[in-house]
């Protein structure tokens, strides 16, 4: 029961840290300060680096084994991103798709491996 406690918190710490992102991204496009292609980098290095967030999260907040915290992590976040796009969105499975969730499983182990390291410094 912990660990899903653990797991529900950096989960929502990542959405959240996604879905205001986002609304800044969005707010600043609507301004025009931004150009659509800064927009779509931008789409592509928000759920990235919310992912790393939590799975350093994750990590801190684990013993042992930090890589696999995060391939738990990132599975956990990837099943639930394919089944909105699959049920929510009607979209198929691409490999540039495939890319991206091989991109965000190692940023999540990533930032799982650091949290280890910073969790047994202190």
């Amino acid at each position: 029961m912990e660990y899903l406690k653990k797991l529900g918190i950096s989960l929502g710490i990542s959405i959240g840290s996604i879905l205001i992102l986002t609304l800044l991204v969005t707010i600043l496009n609507y301004f025009n300060l931004f150009s659509e292609g800064l927009v779509n980098v931008f789409k592509i290095i928000i759920p990235i680096v919310s992912l790393f967030i939590g799975g350093f999260l994750m990590g801190k907040n684990s013993n042992e084994n930090g890589w696999i915290e995060g391939l738990k992590f990132s599975l956990v976040f990837i099943i639930l991103l394919i089944l909105f796009n699959l049920l929510g969105l009607g979209s198929s499975l691409e490999f540039k798709n495939l890319l991206y969730y091989v991109i965000i499983i190692v940023s999540s182990m990533f930032g799982s491996i650091l949290g280890i390291n910073k969790n047994s410094t202190e």
